[in-house]
């Protein structure tokens, strides 16, 4: 397994592009099921919950390759062969329930395993079965596997979220598009990811109104067809790096950054201490002067998302004063906390919240990452902190960002990534 070595105290300059958003691309990829015909995606980002989807997908029997042009980009496409998606590929990422919606909407049967747990927490998926035994589907649960059946067909219903899942509105808006009559989703997810993926399905011939508000409304169409759709860029990368020069000084474009899918992030990063200023296809990120301690809550969009929890936590962990972050959205998403403070920090968890006590600097120090975003907190610490800071298990990272060491080394970091 790969580690990072990592030398903080140098401020960042220069310019990082932004890639396509992982978040939208799982779901625009599952949507490849609805159709027998091409579907060409652009702005695909190189990380490896992409490979994992695309090796979902070729189990289903579709043909997934690369379409060529000037970024990495995806051709989807095929007859479905097989409708179960199997444990030993859905075990590695959960965004891999959202075949479930499409197979059983195309095939009138769809067998999945369940994702199971993961280090942030349960995040069941039982909205997503309410939601498909609404459309009249018939499902059981045995074995760890859902066994979905619908051999009339879906049917359009009303269906009210309880809280505003994405996953939920993503899979039940898939097999809706696809479904007999109309279907009302009230209390829909607002994410930017998910006007991507009615975008994308629109243009595929689906019937959808109410994209970037809390109620979608979808006439079902008897069959979809092939589209070439835009990855939107990635506003929890765009963020992420945002924090990087938030933590370490300077000043940096990135490249693709959109601030009106940031949501409430621009704002805290502004009550920290960061400029953040768009531009002509860019964000411009700078700080000049000191960091100051906020509090923040993790809320749907476009509340602050759970996905940028950690990476402001590492900021606040040297910003002047008290901070305190409180986590609504998963539990368990507090494990960076025990490496942030070896390295210096001084966080103490309450519950929920989290209370930061900004300190003058970090250490470098050998942590290890357990998911994601955490993954991302350490080394924003990393390039703050005074030495040299080891860090494990970024197997973590690479399922969502790409190219971390060249994009900061091309910003002055000095980031090795080496084999243990």
């Amino acid at each position: 397994m790969d580690r990072f070595l990592i030398r903080g105290g140098r401020p960042l300059h220069g310019t990082i592009r932004i890639g396509g958003a992982k978040n939208a691309a799982l779901p625009l990829m599952a949507a490849g099921l609805l159709t027998s015909e091409r579907l060409v995606l652009t702005n695909v980002p190189r990380i490896a919950d992409i490979a994992t989807m695309a090796e979902l997908l070729r189990q289903h029997g579709l043909a997934v390759a690369d379409a060529g042009g000037d970024s990495f980009s995806l051709s989807i496409g095929g007859e479905i062969t097989s409708t179960e998606a199997p444990y030993e590929i859905v075990s590695k990422m959960r965004a891999s329930i959202l075949v479930l919606g499409p197979v059983l909407a195309r095939c009138g049967e769809a067998r999945v395993s369940l994702p199971g747990g993961c280090a942030i927490g349960t995040r069941p998926v039982d909205l997503h079965l309410k939601g498909l035994e609404a459309l009249g589907a018939e499902i059981r649960l045995e074995a760890g596997y859902v066994d979905a059946r619908a051999p009339n067909g879906l049917t359009g219903a009303r269906i009210v979220l309880p809280f505003a899942s994405v996953g939920a509105t993503e899979n039940l808006l898939m097999a809706a598009s696809i479904a007999s009559g109309r279907t009302e989703i009230v209390n829909a997810a607002r994410e930017p990811e998910i006007g991507d993926l009615v975008a994308c399905l629109v243009a595929m011939g689906a019937r959808i109104e109410g994209a970037g508000t809390d109620r979608l409304t979808i006439d079902g169409v008897r069959q979809l067809h092939g589209a070439t759709h835009p990855i939107l860029p990635d506003r929890i990368e765009c963020g992420t790096y945002a924090c990087a020069v938030g933590i370490t000084g300077g000043d940096v474009r990135l490249q693709g950054g959109q601030s009106e899918h940031l949501g409430a992030v621009v704002r805290v990063l502004e009550e920290a201490g960061v400029e953040v200023t768009q531009e002509a296809g860019a964000l411009h990120i700078r700080r000049g002067g000191g960091l100051r301690g906020v509090d923040v809550m993790t809320e749907p969009y476009p509340g602050f998302p759970t996905d940028m929890q950690a990476q402001f936590m590492a900021l606040l962990s040297v910003a002047e004063g008290a901070s305190m972050v409180t986590e609504t959205i998963f539990e368990n998403r507090f494990m960076h906390v025990p490496e942030l403070n070896r390295m210096g920090a001084r966080i103490n968890v309450h519950g929920a919240s989290a209370i930061i006590r900004g300190v003058p600097s970090l250490s470098g120090a050998p942590v290890m990452a357990t998911d994601l975003r955490a993954s991302f907190s350490l080394i924003l610490a990393a390039l703050a902190a005074k030495g040299e800071t080891v860090l494990s298990r970024i197997y973590h990272l690479d399922r969502g960002y790409e190219a971390v060491d060249r994009k900061l080394g091309g910003c002055g970091a000095l980031i090795e990534r080496v084999a243990e």
